[in-house]
């Protein structure tokens, strides 16, 4: 599975942004996808999880309310619509996929997902 993500950018504090993450593969609905971040001298965190089916999504406290993660599993695609962000959300932001058989589950730890894209930086300007 490849993941490639598109969607940083410069915003102000405020601002939105919308993050894609696109992924080869034929079962793309079976994947539980996730995002992750990193921000510059941090470990990298979890950001929000969706399950293959799009039916379940799990989120960080420090997102809850603010960002939504769905997908489009005829497009092979996965959305995280970020809203109302702030400096602190600046991060290089990853997305990730399990290796399949989770249409119902979506999990939330760095060790349970198998593919990495290579990260798109959003940056937050106050």
């Amino acid at each position: 599975v490849q993941l490639q993500a598109s969607g940083g950018g410069l915003v102000q504090a405020g601002g939105s942004l919308r993050l894609s993450c696109a992924a080869s593969g034929r079962t793309f609905s079976s994947y539980a996808m996730g995002w992750f971040r990193q921000a510059p001298g941090k470990e990298r965190e979890f950001v929000a999880a969706i399950s293959g089916t799009g039916g379940s999504t799990y989120y960080a406290d420090s997102v809850k309310g603010r960002f939504t993660l769905s997908r489009d599993n005829a497009k092979n695609t996965v959305y995280l619509q970020m809203n109302n962000l702030k400096p602190e959300d600046t991060a290089v932001y990853y997305c990730t996929a399990d290796r399949g058989g989770s249409y119902y589950y979506y999990y939330i730890r760095e060790t349970e997902y198998d593919y990495w894209g290579q990260g798109t930086q959003v940056t937050v300007s106050s």
